[in-house]
Parts: C-alpha cells; sequence; structure tokens
C-alpha cells in the first residue's frame, strides 16, 4: 500500500500530502468515516467551521486510539467571521474538542467584503499562540495572496484551491510554489463521473492497474499537491488510500494534464455566500 509522503510547511510544520476531506459529510453522520479514514491510516483530516461537523470530527479523532500528535487538523474560518476571527476560532476549537488546530485556513477571500487581512491578522496572532501550528487560506487568486502578504507578516502555508484534471490552475500553483506556499486541491476529481467515464483516463487506468479515481489521486500527488478525497463508502476510503505504490510516466501524466474540464465551483474574485 505505501506510507503517505509527508511535506514540509514553510514554517517546518510536516503535513501528509493526502488527507481525508469532510465537505457535506452530514454532522450525525461524520463519526464513523472518519474513524475508519484513520484506522485506514490517513493522518490528515480537513473540515471547516461552515461544513457543520466540527464535533463529530473531534469525537471520531478522540474515539480512535490515535495519539493527537499524528493526526493533522485543518479547519476554516467562514467568510461571515472575517471581522471576528479570533472569536470564531476559539468557537472552532471548542466544537472539535482539542487544544489546538495544525492548519488554519481563511476559507474564501469574500473581497467585497474587504475583511480578509483583517481576518489574517487576528489568526497570526492564533498563530502565535500555538494554538495553530500554520495558518493559511483557501481559494486565493495571484490578486488576494499579492495584497495579503504586503500587509501581514505570515506568508500563508497553504493555498488551498479548486484543482483537478483540465482545471489544473498551472499559473496559481506555479505563484504558491514561487513563494513557499503550498497548493492544496479540492474537488481533486472535479465533478465525477464526468472526469472518471473520459475514455483516455481509463485507458491509462487500466495500463497501470488502477480505478480511474486512483489514476487522478496520483496524478495530484505526482505533481505535489496536497489531497483529500471524500466518501463515507469504506471501501472507497481504503481504495483512495492505495496510491502509494505505482507510478505513472511523464506521458500519462501530460495526458491527464489535457483531459477537457473548467471550474466547478465558484469564482473567489465574485463569491458572496
Amino acid at each position: 500500500m505505501g506510507d503517505v509522503p509527508y511535506l514540509t510547511l514553510n514554517n517546518g510544520v510536516r503535513i501528509p500530502q493526502l488527507g481525508f476531506g469532510v465537505w457535506q459529510v452530514p454532522a450525525d453522520e461524520v463519526v464513523g468515516p472518519v474513524r475508519t479514514a484513520l484506522e485506514t491510516g490517513y493522518r490528515h483530516i480537513d473540515t471547516a467551521a461552515a461544513y457543520g461537523n466540527e464535533e463529530g470530527v473531534g469525537q471520531a479523532i478522540r474515539e480512535s486510539g490515535v495519539p493527537r500528535e499524528d493526526i493533522f487538523v485543518t479547519t476554516k474560518l467562514w467568510n461571515a467571521d472575517h471581522g471576528r476571527a479570533a472569536e470564531a476560532f476559539d468557537a472552532s476549537l471548542k466544537r472539535l474538542g482539542l487544544d489546538y488546530v495544525d492548519l488554519y485556513l481563511i476559507h474564501w477571500p469574500r473581497p467585497d467584503q474587504d475583511r480578509y487581512v483583517d481576518a489574517y491578522q487576528a489568526m497570526e496572532r492564533v498563530l502565535a499562540d500555538g494554538r495553530a501550528k500554520a495558518i493559511g487560506v483557501s481559494n486565493f487568486h495571484k490578486s488576494h495572496l499579492d495584497r495579503l502578504m504586503a500587509e501581514t507578516d505570515v506568508v500563508p502555508a497553504v493555498n488551498q484551491i479548486e484543482l483537478h484534471p483540465g482545471f489544473n490552475q498551472d499559473e496559481l500553483r506555479a505563484y504558491n510554489t514561487q513563494h513557499g506556499i503550498l497548493t492544496e486541491a479540492w474537488s481533486p476529481i472535479g465533478q465525477g463521473q464526468g472526469l472518471l467515464d473520459e475514455p483516455e483516463l481509463a485507458k491509462i487506468a487500466d495500463a497501470v492497474g488502477r480505478t480511474p479515481a486512483q489514476t487522478v489521486l496520483r496524478w495530484h500527488i505526482q505533481l505535489g499537491n496536497i489531497v483529500f478525497p471524500k466518501s463515507v463508502t469504506p471501501s472507497r476510503i481504503r481504495e483512495n488510500f492505495e496510491v502509494f505504490d505505482f507510478e505513472l510516466d511523464a506521458d500519462q501524466m501530460a495526458a491527464i494534464s489535457a483531459l477537457p474540464g473548467e471550474r466547478i465551483g465558484a469564482d473567489p474574485d465574485t463569491a458572496t455566500f
């Protein structure tokens, strides 16, 4: 099966490259999948205040028997809370039932509100207190990052963005790398079946003896992305973990990058939710 690689954030904190996402997992259903993920070997759990399931994530961590220090936990500041980031962080920590989180992110920039710099400055204080081991952003364009880095002291550790074959975000990934920011990919297989049914992807998956989903996750890993697929099905949770004992060659990587696709989520410049 292979071991999950760890990458190093720009402040020296180590992060598992493969994690487990819980977006759209209902609060009353999240404990089981997270426990299954931890039993499988995942050591990186990605949640958010907006997901409404932080309590269950914390419960699963406590019940797993895995030492807290061995689990990398990410949560996120919601858009309505940019003006009260410190209080929102405290609330997330309480819901999780943890003494600290490993990574705290601004979920969306919401430039129309013009509060993301204020929010990040509050997060810098949380970082200094040690209650977050690293801080970063999600869904930030280059323009948002430029302003943030000009007006704050801590370069974001990560930028979590929509990223999948057909929407490769090459320019933004390169910008992140240039500034020492690791890229995390959400919606890593796009809309699911549309991508997974692509004949070229099926051909590559057959050649490496894996499923199309595993093949796409391997593409992310080899690009250097941090990725956290989501599933509530135990067999799929385990399948998504089995991506470290095969490799794609350069032609296969290029072919996957060239698959058709487009942005499926909101544009961070105009999102107002």
